[in-house]
Protein backbone atom coordinates (compact mmCIF):
# COMPACT_ATOMS: atom_id res chain seq x y z
CA UNK A 1 0.00 0.00 0.00
CA UNK A 2 1.38 3.41 -0.98
CA UNK A 3 1.60 6.41 1.33
CA UNK A 4 -1.30 8.01 -0.54
CA UNK A 5 -3.46 4.90 -0.19
CA UNK A 6 -2.74 4.69 3.54
CA UNK A 7 -3.51 8.37 4.03
CA UNK A 8 -6.73 8.08 2.05
CA UNK A 9 -7.86 5.17 4.16
CA UNK A 10 -7.27 7.10 7.36
CA UNK A 11 -8.88 10.26 5.98
CA UNK A 12 -12.03 8.38 4.99
CA UNK A 13 -12.30 7.06 8.55
CA UNK A 14 -12.14 10.62 9.87
CA UNK A 15 -14.73 12.10 7.51
CA UNK A 16 -17.11 9.14 7.77
CA UNK A 17 -18.78 10.78 10.78
CA UNK A 18 -19.62 13.82 8.68
CA UNK A 19 -21.00 11.63 5.91
CA UNK A 20 -23.28 9.94 8.47
CA UNK A 21 -24.23 12.84 10.72
CA UNK A 22 -23.54 15.94 8.68
CA UNK A 23 -21.84 19.03 10.08
CA UNK A 24 -24.02 20.59 12.75
CA UNK A 25 -24.12 23.88 14.59
CA UNK A 26 -22.79 24.01 18.14
CA UNK A 27 -24.87 26.36 20.29
CA UNK A 28 -24.75 26.57 24.09
CA UNK A 29 -22.90 23.27 24.28
CA UNK A 30 -25.36 21.34 22.09
CA UNK A 31 -24.99 20.11 18.51
CA UNK A 32 -28.08 20.92 16.48
CA UNK A 33 -29.51 21.18 13.00
CA UNK A 34 -31.11 24.34 11.68
CA UNK A 35 -34.65 25.00 12.88
CA UNK A 36 -35.98 24.84 9.32
CA UNK A 37 -33.92 21.73 8.47
CA UNK A 38 -32.04 23.39 5.62
CA UNK A 39 -28.57 22.17 4.65
CA UNK A 40 -25.92 22.77 2.01
CA UNK A 41 -23.23 20.48 0.62
CA UNK A 42 -19.53 20.70 1.17
CA UNK A 43 -17.65 18.97 -1.63
CA UNK A 44 -14.05 17.87 -1.91
CA UNK A 45 -12.14 19.79 -4.58
CA UNK A 46 -10.13 16.61 -5.19
CA UNK A 47 -12.94 14.89 -7.09
CA UNK A 48 -16.16 16.81 -6.47
CA UNK A 49 -17.49 14.16 -4.09
CA UNK A 50 -19.87 15.29 -1.36
CA UNK A 51 -18.18 15.15 2.05
CA UNK A 52 -21.14 16.20 4.17
CA UNK A 53 -24.48 17.90 4.39
CA UNK A 54 -23.88 21.03 6.46
CA UNK A 55 -26.53 22.71 8.59
CA UNK A 56 -27.53 25.97 6.86
CA UNK A 57 -27.98 28.49 9.62
CA UNK A 58 -29.77 31.80 9.42
CA UNK A 59 -31.03 34.54 11.67
CA UNK A 60 -32.72 32.09 14.08
CA UNK A 61 -29.53 30.13 14.73
CA UNK A 62 -27.40 33.28 14.96
CA UNK A 63 -29.84 34.75 17.47
CA UNK A 64 -29.68 31.62 19.63
CA UNK A 65 -25.89 31.60 19.45
CA UNK A 66 -25.60 35.32 20.24
CA UNK A 67 -27.94 34.96 23.20
CA UNK A 68 -25.92 31.97 24.43
CA UNK A 69 -22.69 33.98 24.14
CA UNK A 70 -24.28 36.90 26.00
CA UNK A 71 -25.53 34.61 28.78
CA UNK A 72 -22.09 33.03 29.20
CA UNK A 73 -20.18 36.32 29.09
CA UNK A 74 -20.60 37.38 32.72
CA UNK A 75 -19.15 34.21 34.20
CA UNK A 76 -16.41 33.89 31.57
CA UNK A 77 -15.18 37.50 31.93
CA UNK A 78 -15.13 37.07 35.74
CA UNK A 79 -13.02 33.92 35.58
CA UNK A 80 -9.47 34.62 36.79
CA UNK A 81 -6.99 34.90 33.95
CA UNK A 82 -4.90 32.08 35.40
CA UNK A 83 -7.88 29.73 35.15
CA UNK A 84 -8.55 30.80 31.55
CA UNK A 85 -4.88 30.15 30.82
CA UNK A 86 -5.20 26.60 32.12
CA UNK A 87 -8.29 25.95 30.01
CA UNK A 88 -6.70 27.33 26.83
CA UNK A 89 -3.60 25.17 27.35
CA UNK A 90 -5.92 22.17 27.73
CA UNK A 91 -7.46 23.07 24.35
CA UNK A 92 -3.97 23.22 22.83
CA UNK A 93 -3.19 19.77 24.24
CA UNK A 94 -6.41 18.40 22.77
CA UNK A 95 -5.65 19.93 19.36
CA UNK A 96 -2.26 18.26 19.30
CA UNK A 97 -3.83 14.91 20.26
CA UNK A 98 -6.08 15.08 17.18
CA UNK A 99 -3.57 16.67 14.80
CA UNK A 100 -3.76 13.92 12.18
CA UNK A 101 -7.56 13.98 12.11
CA UNK A 102 -7.53 17.75 11.69
CA UNK A 103 -4.90 17.67 8.93
CA UNK A 104 -6.48 14.86 6.90
CA UNK A 105 -9.96 16.37 7.17
CA UNK A 106 -8.67 19.76 6.08
CA UNK A 107 -6.84 18.26 3.11
CA UNK A 108 -10.03 16.69 1.76
CA UNK A 109 -12.17 19.76 2.50
CA UNK A 110 -9.80 22.44 1.16
CA UNK A 111 -7.46 20.68 -1.28
CA UNK A 112 -4.38 21.95 0.57
CA UNK A 113 -1.37 19.64 0.47
CA UNK A 114 -0.63 17.47 3.51
CA UNK A 115 2.95 18.76 3.69
CA UNK A 116 1.48 22.12 4.76
CA UNK A 117 -1.70 20.99 6.55
CA UNK A 118 0.28 18.60 8.76
CA UNK A 119 1.56 21.73 10.48
CA UNK A 120 -1.81 23.50 10.63
CA UNK A 121 -2.99 21.78 13.81
CA UNK A 122 0.33 22.42 15.50
CA UNK A 123 0.17 26.09 14.48
CA UNK A 124 -3.34 26.20 15.93
CA UNK A 125 -2.14 24.72 19.21
CA UNK A 126 0.72 27.21 19.26
CA UNK A 127 -1.78 30.08 18.86
CA UNK A 128 -3.76 28.85 21.85
CA UNK A 129 -0.63 28.45 23.99
CA UNK A 130 0.68 31.91 23.13
CA UNK A 131 -2.55 33.73 23.97
CA UNK A 132 -3.23 31.49 26.97
CA UNK A 133 -0.02 32.74 28.56
CA UNK A 134 -1.19 36.34 28.08
CA UNK A 135 -4.58 35.76 29.73
CA UNK A 136 -3.51 36.54 33.34
CA UNK A 137 -2.13 39.96 32.33
CA UNK A 138 -4.53 40.82 29.48
CA UNK A 139 -6.54 43.23 31.64
CA UNK A 140 -3.49 44.97 33.11
CA UNK A 141 -3.04 48.67 32.41
CA UNK A 142 -0.77 51.58 33.26
CA UNK A 143 -0.28 54.16 36.01
CA UNK A 144 -0.07 57.69 34.66
CA UNK A 145 0.96 60.46 37.08
CA UNK A 146 -0.02 64.11 36.76
CA UNK A 147 -0.01 67.04 39.21
CA UNK A 148 -2.64 66.34 41.84
CA UNK A 149 -3.83 63.06 40.35
CA UNK A 150 -2.96 59.48 39.44
CA UNK A 151 -4.58 57.86 36.42
CA UNK A 152 -4.97 54.09 36.37
CA UNK A 153 -5.89 52.33 33.14
CA UNK A 154 -7.48 48.91 32.92
CA UNK A 155 -8.71 46.81 30.03
CA UNK A 156 -12.00 44.93 30.09
CA UNK A 157 -13.37 42.46 27.51
CA UNK A 158 -15.71 44.11 25.04
CA UNK A 159 -18.40 41.39 25.21
CA UNK A 160 -19.73 38.73 22.83
CA UNK A 161 -17.90 38.95 19.51
CA UNK A 162 -18.47 37.54 16.04
CA UNK A 163 -15.63 35.79 14.21
CA UNK A 164 -15.99 35.10 10.47
CA UNK A 165 -13.16 33.01 9.04
CA UNK A 166 -12.12 32.19 5.44
CA UNK A 167 -11.87 28.94 3.51
CA UNK A 168 -8.08 28.89 3.09
CA UNK A 169 -6.27 27.16 6.01
CA UNK A 170 -9.50 27.53 8.03
CA UNK A 171 -8.41 25.63 11.14
CA UNK A 172 -5.28 27.66 11.81
CA UNK A 173 -6.94 30.99 11.02
CA UNK A 174 -9.86 30.18 13.32
CA UNK A 175 -7.48 29.60 16.23
CA UNK A 176 -5.60 32.80 15.35
CA UNK A 177 -8.82 34.79 15.84
CA UNK A 178 -10.64 32.87 18.57
CA UNK A 179 -7.77 32.17 20.99
CA UNK A 180 -7.12 35.87 21.84
CA UNK A 181 -10.87 36.53 22.10
CA UNK A 182 -11.21 33.81 24.71
CA UNK A 183 -8.00 34.81 26.50
CA UNK A 184 -9.29 38.38 26.84
CA UNK A 185 -12.56 37.23 28.42
CA UNK A 186 -14.85 37.59 25.41
CA UNK A 187 -17.37 34.98 24.31
CA UNK A 188 -17.60 34.00 20.65
CA UNK A 189 -20.01 33.25 17.83
CA UNK A 190 -18.01 31.72 14.98
CA UNK A 191 -19.27 31.63 11.39
CA UNK A 192 -16.85 29.54 9.30
CA UNK A 193 -16.62 29.75 5.51
CA UNK A 194 -19.15 27.59 3.71
CA UNK A 195 -16.53 26.16 1.29
CA UNK A 196 -14.55 24.44 4.10
CA UNK A 197 -16.65 24.03 7.26
CA UNK A 198 -15.60 20.65 8.63
CA UNK A 199 -12.62 21.49 10.84
CA UNK A 200 -14.57 24.32 12.49
CA UNK A 201 -16.92 21.63 13.79
CA UNK A 202 -13.92 19.68 15.10
CA UNK A 203 -12.43 22.77 16.74
CA UNK A 204 -15.39 23.78 18.90
CA UNK A 205 -15.92 20.12 19.81
CA UNK A 206 -12.28 19.86 20.92
CA UNK A 207 -12.57 23.06 22.99
CA UNK A 208 -15.63 21.88 24.90
CA UNK A 209 -14.20 18.40 25.48
CA UNK A 210 -11.15 20.15 26.97
CA UNK A 211 -13.43 21.88 29.50
CA UNK A 212 -14.59 25.14 27.89
CA UNK A 213 -17.98 26.04 29.43
CA UNK A 214 -21.05 25.76 27.16
CA UNK A 215 -22.01 28.98 25.40
CA UNK A 216 -18.57 30.56 25.64
CA UNK A 217 -17.88 29.43 22.07
CA UNK A 218 -20.70 28.84 19.59
CA UNK A 219 -20.38 27.82 15.94
CA UNK A 220 -23.06 28.48 13.33
CA UNK A 221 -22.60 27.24 9.77
CA UNK A 222 -24.21 28.98 6.84
CA UNK A 223 -23.89 31.27 3.86
CA UNK A 224 -22.41 34.73 4.13
CA UNK A 225 -25.53 36.57 2.99
CA UNK A 226 -27.64 34.65 5.52
CA UNK A 227 -25.79 33.60 8.67
CA UNK A 228 -22.93 36.04 8.11
CA UNK A 229 -25.19 39.04 7.66
CA UNK A 230 -27.34 38.06 10.66
CA UNK A 231 -24.20 37.92 12.78
CA UNK A 232 -22.87 41.31 11.67
CA UNK A 233 -26.25 42.93 12.31
CA UNK A 234 -27.06 41.29 15.67
CA UNK A 235 -27.32 43.84 18.46
CA UNK A 236 -25.84 41.51 21.11
CA UNK A 237 -22.58 41.17 19.16
CA UNK A 238 -20.17 43.97 20.06
CA UNK A 239 -17.44 43.43 17.48
CA UNK A 240 -16.75 41.52 14.26
CA UNK A 241 -13.40 40.03 13.30
CA UNK A 242 -13.37 39.02 9.65
CA UNK A 243 -10.84 37.44 7.30
CA UNK A 244 -11.73 37.39 3.62
CA UNK A 245 -12.25 39.49 0.51
CA UNK A 246 -12.05 43.28 0.59
CA UNK A 247 -15.49 43.65 -1.02
CA UNK A 248 -17.05 41.50 1.71
CA UNK A 249 -15.27 43.54 4.37
CA UNK A 250 -16.88 46.68 2.99
CA UNK A 251 -20.31 45.03 3.17
CA UNK A 252 -19.73 43.90 6.75
CA UNK A 253 -18.74 47.42 7.78
CA UNK A 254 -21.99 48.77 6.36
CA UNK A 255 -24.05 46.02 8.00
CA UNK A 256 -22.46 46.64 11.40
CA UNK A 257 -22.76 50.42 11.24
CA UNK A 258 -26.31 50.73 12.69
CA UNK A 259 -25.16 48.95 15.88
CA UNK A 260 -21.78 50.75 15.91
CA UNK A 261 -19.81 47.52 15.90
CA UNK A 262 -16.06 47.56 16.22
CA UNK A 263 -14.54 45.80 13.19
CA UNK A 264 -11.23 44.11 12.49
CA UNK A 265 -10.56 43.16 8.88
CA UNK A 266 -7.80 41.05 7.37
CA UNK A 267 -8.57 41.38 3.68
CA UNK A 268 -6.98 40.86 0.29
CA UNK A 269 -3.54 41.49 -1.05
CA UNK A 270 -1.54 41.85 -4.26
CA UNK A 271 1.82 41.67 -2.57
CA UNK A 272 5.08 42.54 -4.34
CA UNK A 273 8.39 40.76 -4.00
CA UNK A 274 11.04 43.25 -5.10
CA UNK A 275 14.36 41.78 -6.21
CA UNK A 276 17.46 43.90 -6.85
CA UNK A 277 20.53 42.73 -8.73
CA UNK A 278 22.64 42.78 -5.57
CA UNK A 279 20.40 40.23 -3.81
CA UNK A 280 21.27 36.65 -2.98
CA UNK A 281 19.63 35.45 -6.18
CA UNK A 282 19.34 31.76 -5.34
CA UNK A 283 17.61 32.44 -2.02
CA UNK A 284 15.40 35.07 -3.65
CA UNK A 285 14.28 32.54 -6.25
CA UNK A 286 13.53 30.03 -3.49
CA UNK A 287 11.45 32.59 -1.59
CA UNK A 288 9.58 33.89 -4.64
CA UNK A 289 8.61 30.34 -5.65
CA UNK A 290 7.66 29.31 -2.13
CA UNK A 291 5.53 32.38 -1.38
CA UNK A 292 3.28 31.97 -4.44
CA UNK A 293 3.12 28.23 -5.09
CA UNK A 294 2.90 26.90 -1.53
CA UNK A 295 -0.63 26.59 -0.09
CA UNK A 296 -1.88 26.62 -3.71
CA UNK A 297 -1.28 30.38 -3.76
CA UNK A 298 -4.50 30.67 -1.76
CA UNK A 299 -3.27 32.97 0.99
CA UNK A 300 -3.48 36.69 1.53
CA UNK A 301 0.28 37.15 2.05
CA UNK A 302 1.36 35.34 -1.13
CA UNK A 303 3.89 37.30 -3.20
CA UNK A 304 1.82 37.41 -6.37
CA UNK A 305 3.75 40.21 -8.13
CA UNK A 306 7.42 39.69 -8.93
CA UNK A 307 9.19 43.03 -9.51
CA UNK A 308 12.74 42.33 -10.73
CA UNK A 309 15.55 44.73 -11.62
CA UNK A 310 15.80 44.76 -15.41
CA UNK A 311 19.43 43.62 -15.58
CA UNK A 312 18.57 40.27 -13.98
CA UNK A 313 14.88 40.02 -14.94
CA UNK A 314 15.12 37.48 -17.76
CA UNK A 315 17.47 35.13 -15.95
CA UNK A 316 15.50 35.36 -12.70
CA UNK A 317 12.19 34.64 -14.45
CA UNK A 318 13.73 31.71 -16.31
CA UNK A 319 14.77 30.20 -12.99
CA UNK A 320 11.32 30.70 -11.50
CA UNK A 321 9.62 29.23 -14.59
CA UNK A 322 11.89 26.18 -14.56
CA UNK A 323 11.20 25.63 -10.87
CA UNK A 324 7.44 26.15 -11.24
CA UNK A 325 7.22 23.68 -14.13
CA UNK A 326 8.65 20.94 -11.88
CA UNK A 327 6.33 21.50 -8.91
CA UNK A 328 4.32 18.30 -8.23
CA UNK A 329 0.57 18.80 -8.67
CA UNK A 330 -1.62 16.06 -7.26
CA UNK A 331 -3.79 14.61 -4.55
CA UNK A 332 -3.39 16.64 -1.34
CA UNK A 333 -2.88 13.48 0.76
CA UNK A 334 0.09 12.38 -1.35
CA UNK A 335 3.22 13.38 0.62
CA UNK A 336 4.92 14.32 -2.67
CA UNK A 337 2.25 16.88 -3.65
CA UNK A 338 3.05 20.58 -3.38
CA UNK A 339 0.06 22.07 -5.23
CA UNK A 340 -3.32 20.43 -4.67
CA UNK A 341 -6.71 21.34 -6.11
CA UNK A 342 -8.15 24.82 -5.61
CA UNK A 343 -10.91 25.11 -3.04
CA UNK A 344 -14.04 24.92 -5.22
CA UNK A 345 -15.13 24.85 -8.89
CA UNK A 346 -16.34 28.46 -8.57
CA UNK A 347 -12.87 29.58 -7.53
CA UNK A 348 -11.18 27.37 -10.11
CA UNK A 349 -13.18 29.07 -12.87
CA UNK A 350 -12.13 32.47 -11.53
CA UNK A 351 -8.42 31.57 -11.57
CA UNK A 352 -8.59 29.95 -15.01
CA UNK A 353 -10.29 33.06 -16.42
CA UNK A 354 -7.14 35.10 -15.77
CA UNK A 355 -5.20 33.03 -18.31
CA UNK A 356 -7.38 34.36 -21.12
CA UNK A 357 -7.20 37.82 -19.56
CA UNK A 358 -3.39 37.66 -19.60
CA UNK A 359 -3.30 36.68 -23.25
CA UNK A 360 -5.78 39.39 -24.18
CA UNK A 361 -3.70 42.01 -22.33
CA UNK A 362 -0.54 40.95 -24.18
CA UNK A 363 1.32 39.13 -21.41
CA UNK A 364 3.32 35.98 -22.02
CA UNK A 365 2.64 32.73 -20.21
CA UNK A 366 6.15 31.51 -19.43
CA UNK A 367 4.89 28.32 -17.80
CA UNK A 368 1.53 26.85 -16.83
CA UNK A 369 -1.53 28.79 -17.87
CA UNK A 370 -3.97 25.89 -18.03
CA UNK A 371 -5.93 23.39 -16.01
CA UNK A 372 -3.67 20.61 -14.73
CA UNK A 373 -4.38 17.22 -16.26
CA UNK A 374 -3.22 13.67 -15.75
CA UNK A 375 -4.17 10.50 -13.90
CA UNK A 376 -6.36 11.29 -10.88
CA UNK A 377 -6.73 14.98 -11.75
CA UNK A 378 -9.64 14.88 -14.21
CA UNK A 379 -12.49 15.43 -11.75
CA UNK A 380 -10.76 17.93 -9.46
CA UNK A 381 -10.02 21.65 -9.40
CA UNK A 382 -6.35 21.34 -10.38
CA UNK A 383 -4.52 24.31 -11.95
CA UNK A 384 -0.95 24.42 -13.21
CA UNK A 385 1.57 26.63 -11.37
CA UNK A 386 1.77 29.63 -13.67
CA UNK A 387 4.16 32.50 -14.40
CA UNK A 388 3.19 35.54 -16.48
CA UNK A 389 5.99 37.60 -18.04
CA UNK A 390 5.96 40.60 -20.36
CA UNK A 391 3.42 42.21 -18.05
CA UNK A 392 2.73 45.81 -17.05
CA UNK A 393 1.60 46.96 -13.63
CA UNK A 394 -1.67 48.36 -15.02
CA UNK A 395 -2.82 44.94 -16.29
CA UNK A 396 -5.61 43.09 -14.47
CA UNK A 397 -3.18 40.24 -13.72
CA UNK A 398 -1.03 42.76 -11.78
CA UNK A 399 -3.85 44.67 -10.09
CA UNK A 400 -6.42 42.06 -9.09
CA UNK A 401 -6.11 39.37 -6.43
CA UNK A 402 -6.16 36.06 -8.33
CA UNK A 403 -5.65 33.92 -5.20
CA UNK A 404 -4.11 30.93 -6.89
CA UNK A 405 -0.69 29.56 -7.95
CA UNK A 406 -0.23 32.43 -10.40
CA UNK A 407 2.70 34.88 -10.45
CA UNK A 408 3.05 38.05 -12.54
CA UNK A 409 6.60 39.27 -13.28
CA UNK A 410 7.41 42.89 -14.20
CA UNK A 411 10.86 44.47 -14.74
CA UNK A 412 11.95 47.79 -13.23
CA UNK A 413 14.91 50.07 -13.94
CA UNK A 414 15.25 52.19 -10.81
CA UNK A 415 14.52 52.05 -7.11
CA UNK A 416 11.92 54.79 -7.51
CA UNK A 417 10.12 52.84 -10.23
CA UNK A 418 10.09 49.69 -8.09
CA UNK A 419 8.49 51.56 -5.17
CA UNK A 420 5.97 53.29 -7.43
CA UNK A 421 4.84 49.98 -8.96
CA UNK A 422 4.78 48.22 -5.60
CA UNK A 423 2.44 50.86 -4.19
CA UNK A 424 0.31 51.28 -7.33
CA UNK A 425 -2.39 48.73 -6.38
CA UNK A 426 -5.50 49.01 -4.17
CA UNK A 427 -3.95 46.72 -1.55
CA UNK A 428 -1.28 47.15 1.11
CA UNK A 429 -0.95 43.94 3.09
CA UNK A 430 2.60 42.62 2.69
CA UNK A 431 5.82 43.25 0.81
CA UNK A 432 9.05 41.31 0.31
CA UNK A 433 12.39 42.95 -0.45
CA UNK A 434 15.62 41.31 -1.60
CA UNK A 435 18.79 43.42 -1.54
CA UNK A 436 22.15 43.54 0.23
CA UNK A 437 22.12 47.36 0.44
CA UNK A 438 21.16 48.46 3.98
CA UNK A 439 20.52 52.09 3.06
CA UNK A 440 18.23 51.00 0.22
CA UNK A 441 16.43 48.66 2.61
CA UNK A 442 15.69 51.54 4.97
CA UNK A 443 14.50 53.81 2.16
CA UNK A 444 12.22 51.23 0.56
CA UNK A 445 10.68 49.83 3.73
CA UNK A 446 9.85 53.40 4.75
CA UNK A 447 8.24 54.11 1.37
CA UNK A 448 6.26 50.88 0.85
CA UNK A 449 2.56 51.07 1.60
CA UNK A 450 2.30 47.71 3.34
CA UNK A 451 1.49 46.67 6.88
CA UNK A 452 4.17 43.94 6.90
CA UNK A 453 7.49 43.80 5.08
CA UNK A 454 9.97 40.94 5.06
CA UNK A 455 13.55 41.72 4.02
CA UNK A 456 15.67 38.90 2.56
CA UNK A 457 13.13 36.38 3.83
CA UNK A 458 9.93 34.59 2.99
CA UNK A 459 6.95 35.07 5.33
CA UNK A 460 8.25 33.96 8.73
CA UNK A 461 5.69 34.76 11.42
CA UNK A 462 6.54 35.86 14.95
CA UNK A 463 3.40 35.69 17.11
CA UNK A 464 4.06 38.82 19.21
CA UNK A 465 4.55 40.93 16.06
CA UNK A 466 1.65 42.90 14.51
CA UNK A 467 -0.11 41.33 11.51
CA UNK A 468 -2.35 43.40 9.23
CA UNK A 469 -2.51 45.69 6.26
CA UNK A 470 -3.20 49.13 4.85
CA UNK A 471 -5.61 50.47 2.22
CA UNK A 472 -7.99 47.77 0.92
CA UNK A 473 -6.08 45.09 2.81
CA UNK A 474 -7.73 45.70 6.13
CA UNK A 475 -8.25 47.52 9.40
CA UNK A 476 -6.44 46.72 12.64
CA UNK A 477 -3.68 44.38 13.68
CA UNK A 478 -3.49 40.83 15.04
CA UNK A 479 -0.70 39.32 17.08
CA UNK A 480 0.63 39.90 20.57
CA UNK A 481 -0.96 42.77 22.46
CA UNK A 482 -2.51 44.13 19.25
CA UNK A 483 -5.09 41.32 19.36
CA UNK A 484 -6.13 42.31 22.87
CA UNK A 485 -6.53 45.94 21.81
CA UNK A 486 -9.34 44.82 19.52
CA UNK A 487 -11.15 42.48 21.92
CA UNK A 488 -10.93 44.80 24.94
CA UNK A 489 -12.02 48.27 26.03
CA UNK A 490 -9.57 50.55 27.84
CA UNK A 491 -10.93 52.26 30.94
CA UNK A 492 -9.27 55.17 32.78
CA UNK A 493 -9.75 55.86 36.50
CA UNK A 494 -8.52 59.26 37.73
CA UNK A 495 -7.71 59.53 41.47
CA UNK A 496 -7.21 62.94 43.07
CA UNK A 497 -4.11 63.09 45.27
CA UNK A 498 -4.79 66.59 46.58
CA UNK A 499 -7.47 69.25 46.79
CA UNK A 500 -8.23 70.73 43.41
CA UNK A 501 -9.48 74.29 43.04
CA UNK A 502 -12.99 73.51 41.84
CA UNK A 503 -14.71 76.53 40.29
CA UNK A 504 -17.82 77.40 42.29
CA UNK A 505 -20.73 77.99 39.97
CA UNK A 506 -23.96 79.67 40.97
CA UNK A 507 -22.73 80.47 44.54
Amino acid sequence: MSDLERNLERAREYVARFEREGALHRIAGTSCASADGRTFETVSPVDGATLAQVARGGSAEIDRAAQAAAAAFGEWRAMPGAKRRKLLHAIADAIEARAEEIAFTECLDTGQALRFMAKAALRGAENFRFFADQAPSAQDGQSLFAPGQVNITRRTPIGPVGVITPWNTPFMLSTWKIAPALASGCTVVHKPAEFSPLTATLLVEIAEEAGLPPGVWNTVHGLGEEAGRALTEHEAIRAISFVGESRTGSMIMAQGAPTLKRVHFELGGKNPVIVFADADIERAVDAAVFMIYSLNGERCTSSSRLLVEASIHDDFCARVAERAARIPVGHPLDPKTVVGPLIHPVHERKVLSYFETARAEGATIATGGAKATGPGLEAGCFVQPTLFTGARNDMAIAQEEIFGPVLTAIPFETEEEAVRMANDVPYGLAGYLWTSDLARTLRITEALEAGMIWVNSENVRHLPAPFGGMKASGIGRDGGDWSFDFYMETKNISLATGAHNIPRLGG
